[in-house]
């Protein structure tokens, strides 16, 4: 027999008013679907359920590509991906991505990637020439990159530092004492790794990781973690609310207010990250133009500074 006890503990708690999304669906939000389509191409925008995809689509015209098919060999318990058995490899894909960024005109492009455990180079060849594509259609455009793990094979992530993404993206997702249930097959030293041996291959290109919070994870966890963090030489976190995409997924714990957000954004800064951007619909690439330009400032204003201490 259930008790009142349990039915309200097993009870989704109410998503609060500061994560009201505004809807937009105007000409730059049709228009880009139907680029989208056209192209043959996916986005994480709609495959993960993205809440700033109308932000985004409509009025700043982004979007996230996500490359190497639809359907991932992981099954992370927080993410709306599809899981399964992927298909075989686009080699158009690189250069149908490249034709949107330049029909687009972006100033910044992310390209992140399901998983593919079932590629011996976990995806990097095709990451690698999508950068490359990129780089001969659209050359001032600057190219953000977000991997899975490759399942720990750092040649592989050679080929991909080798083609010089402008930003090195991986997220740790969330804190080590979670991360064998929230992460299928990753593993939270690994992520720290590959952050760690991007920035070895390529030290001047930054690097960047995301936390999604809300998942029953403590202060003084979310703080290890960013000292983990800066400790493997990340340059720029993100921090976000994990939202629910469907029941099947793992249960939000807790939602953190905007001041609470902005209170781990500053704990972020003074723990040396160049930016960090926190708030209930952060998410990893959200404003990712304005998170470069920001670093960038940061970046050089600490080098002013290093230099006016030596004279």
């Amino acid at each position: 027999m259930t008790t009142k006890r349990e039915t309200k503990r097993e009870r989704p708690l109410r998503k609060p008013d500061w994560l009201k999304i505004k809807l937009n669906t105007n000409e730059n939000y049709t228009g880009l679907k139907k680029l989208m389509r056209e192209q043959n191409l996916h986005t994480v925008c709609e495959e993960a359920k993205c809440p700033n995809i109308h932000e985004c689509w409509a009025e700043r015209r982004t979007a996230t590509f996500m490359i190497l098919g639809a359907v991932c060999t992981r099954a992370c318990r927080f993410c709306a991906v599809k899981t399964g058995l992927p298909n075989e490899l686009d080699r158009a894909e690189p250069e149908r991505v490249a034709d949107s960024v330049a029909l687009m005109n972006l100033k910044h492009a992310v390209v992140t990637a399901v998983a593919r455990d079932d590629l011996k180079d976990g995806g990097s060849f095709i990451f690698a020439e999508t950068i490359r594509a990129i780089r001969r259609k659209s050359p001032f455009t600057t190219v953000e990159v977000l991997p899975s793990d490759m399942g720990g094979d750092y040649d592989n992530l050679k080929t991909l530092m080798d083609a010089r993404p402008d930003i090195l993206n991986h997220n740790i997702e969330t804190v080590r004492r979670l991360t064998p249930r929230v992460r299928a097959r990753a593993q939270y030293d690994r992520s720290l790794e590959l952050l760690r041996r991007s920035k070895e291959l390529q030290p001047d290109i930054p690097t960047k990781s995301s936390l999604m919070v809300g998942l029953g994870e403590t202060k003084e966890e979310i703080i290890e973690t960013m000292d983990d963090l800066r400790a493997n030489d990340v340059d720029i976190m993100t921090i976000g609310q994990y939202l629910q995409p469907t029941r099947k997924h793992i249960k939000v714990q807790k939602y953190y207010t905007p001041e609470e957000f902005e209170e781990l954004r500053q704990i972020a800064m003074e723990k040396g990250f160049s930016h960090c951007e926190a708030g209930p619909l952060v998410r990893s690439s959200y404003h990712a133009d304005e998170q470069v330009n920001a670093a960038a400032r940061e970046r050089q204003r600490l080098g002013e500074e290093e230099l006016q201490a030596k004279q």
